[in-house]
């Protein structure tokens, strides 16, 4: 058996590890790889393996450097299934018609541009349409239910706790010339224990290998009384200098939990009455998802609606969910202070990047920075200071204060990724392999593995691959 890492391996983004035994190749996730454009373009469209050879796909959740090139895997001849838990499925119907749509705006934009400049036109990554004809392939499973995925490999899906239908993966691998077997164990993104809205990850006792997300193997986050006190006076003191608060956020699992914090602080009298617009259709159809799943809830969530009497975690009646273009441009002429919140969580494309056009130069604005941010994106340059960025081709002054908050995170931070750990049996474990990490947070944490006992961990280079026998 043989394991290559080709996404998210010593970097965040663009999830994507192989496995091959018994004559065929699984692919664990598939994930968008969010960087510079010109290199972001490139790696995105080729592949580092044949697409037509992947015998089945098996995807952790729905977030969109997992599963955001899934629809030009099958463009470029993928044709098996795509295994993943139903409410996973469910949000991949909306995600991945959203991306395509993005990918068709933006290279249309672009294209203008390169028109003037008499360059040639440049192609979509994929389009709406091909991601309509991937979603054909999806296979939805319950949690705890075994799948056969390909010969020798058996799937079980495992309540992650990072976003609703996230899932760790276990692999049951038998190899068919000799017998041998092996347990691997992918995290996928490890979500909190204290998650505000979603029931905690479970944990494993037994594996052989382990494929383990190390985002935040670097730190600590604040506790989430810590983050929503820090809302509500960035809100505050925004509002008394009747500014805009200006919120990136990924439009499925973050915009909930700041919703819900919202509703809290609301409902607590804790914030004037400020109205909320939640700008972006994707994150308007992903919030339907989860009122659809109230058994996902967990008990502060239940109590909460009791006893303010709340019909919803996502509703009260300050909040708009914004579809319309027309509603969205609205937005700019509003005098009054408001929160909007708008994907994507890392700036890089949709309607936040007009919202920071149009606002990151007025000093009484705020942008709030609420979600990990990659290195090279819009959102990790403001999160870093810098004083002047690009938006659209064009340069803009950033004269708005820019805030942030870590303890909003659907991802486990360190004490948490080394508590999810310390279940495994370490006589059991063979190798333990760190991933979705830029490399001071995958190195810090395998140091700290090894002092709790764990032996064999490393954090693969892009492209390493590791053979089992």
């Amino acid at each position: 058996m043989r394991l290559t890492f080709f996404g998210a391996a010593r970097e965040v983004t663009g999830s994507m590890h192989l496995i091959e035994v018994n004559g065929r190749r699984i692919l664990l996730d598939c994930g968008l790889f969010q960087g510079r454009r010109a290199e972001t373009y490139e790696r995105n469209l080729h592949f580092p393996f044949d697409p037509t050879t992947i015998e089945t796909v098996v995807l952790s959740h729905a977030h969109i450097d997992h599963s955001g090139n899934l629809p030009n895997l099958c463009k470029q001849g993928f044709r098996g299934n795509i295994w993943c838990t139903a409410a996973t499925r469910n949000l991949c119907t909306y995600m991945l018609m959203d991306s395509g749509h993005i990918h068709e705006q933006d290279v249309a934009y672009l294209n203008k541009q390169r028109e003037r400049n008499h360059e040639p036109p440049v192609e979509p990554l994929y389009t709406q349409a091909d991601a309509r004809l991937a979603l054909e392939q999806f296979m939805g499973a319950g949690f705890h239910r075994p799948i056969l995925v390909a010969d020798g490999v058996e799937a079980t899906f495992i309540p992650a706790g990072h976003i609703l239908g996230a899932a760790s993966v276990q692999l049951d691998i038998r190899e068919a010339s000799t017998g041998k077997q092996w347990r691997l164990v992918f995290s996928g993104d490890i979500g909190r224990p204290a998650s505000p809205i979603l029931r905690p990850p479970e944990t494993f006792t037994a594996a052989d290998i382990l494929i383990m997300e190390s985002t935040y193997g670097d730190r600590l986050h604040e506790s989430y009384d810590n983050a929503r006190r820090k809302l509500r006076n960035v809100i505050n003191s925004t509002a008394r200098q009747r500014g805009k608060v200006i919120i990136p956020a990924f439009a499925v699992g973050r915009t909930q939990e700041l919703v819900y914090a919202l509703n809290q602080l609301d409902a607590r009298g804790d914030i004037p009455d400020i109205r909320v617009f939640v700008d972006s259709p994707l994150a308007v159809n992903a919030t339907d998802v989860f009122r659809m799943h109230p058994e996902a809830w967990n008990e502060e969530v239940q109590q909460f609606l009791e006893h303010d009497n709340r019909r919803s975690p996502f509703d009260y009646p300050e909040i708009e969910y914004v579809r319309e273009v027309r509603r969205s441009k609205q937005l700019n002429h509003f005098t009054e202070p408001i929160i909007i919140i708008s994907a994507n969580g890392m700036a890089e494309n949709g309607r936040i990047l007009h919202h920071l056009k149009n606002n990151i130069e007025d000093e009484r604005n705020t942008v709030l920075i609420v979600s990990f941010q990659a290195e090279q994106t819009l959102g990790r340059r403001l999160q870093d200071g810098e004083k002047r960025v690009r938006i659209f081709g064009e340069t803009y002054d950033v004269r708005a204060t820019v805030e942030a908050i870590e303890g909003y995170s659907a991802h486990a931070d360190q004490s948490e990724l080394l508590a999810w750990a310390d279940a495994l049996d370490r006589a059991r474990l063979q190798h333990l392999f760190l991933v979705h990490g830029e490399p001071q947070a995958s190195d810090t944490l395998a140091q700290l593995l090894r002092g709790a006992g764990f032996a064999n961990v490393m954090a693969p280079e892009r492209g390493v691959s590791v053979e089992f026998s």
